[in-house]
């Protein structure tokens, strides 16, 4: 997984926004909601949100982890590039993104895809 080609990949989402929270995390929204987690500067792992039923498959992995403070909620830690390939990850990035728009509002739903 290469950190820098996913935070572009993420840019290309519709409605995607991105901030700094926490002082030094790089953070991906939709509809003001995260989808994606990174540190600003040179990326060296990444969070996101995982369906429930791949989240024990995912954390099983070596090299990923239960995302801190994000678990509960589904959100794995990929802490090793090598833990996943650039097309899984780009996959596993795009769910996390449907996941989280799925959530908003219909309206908002609707602003965001131009509908």
């Amino acid at each position: 997984m290469n950190f820098d080609r996913a935070k572009s990949l993420c840019r290309t989402f519709p409605g995607t926004t991105e901030d700094t929270k926490w002082d030094n995390d790089l953070v991906f929204s939709v509809g003001d909601k995260m989808f994606a987690v990174t540190n600003l500067g040179e990326a060296t792992g990444m969070s996101f949100k995982v369906d429930d039923e791949r989240f024990l498959e995912l954390t099983d992995r070596p090299g990923i982890i239960p995302a801190p403070y994000l678990a509960r909620a589904k959100w794995v830690y990929v802490e090793d590039a090598n833990a996943l390939g650039d097309e899984e990850a780009a996959q596993l990035l795009r769910r996390s993104y449907e996941l989280v728009f799925g959530k908003l509002t219909k309206k908002l739903q609707r602003e965001i895809s131009g509908a």
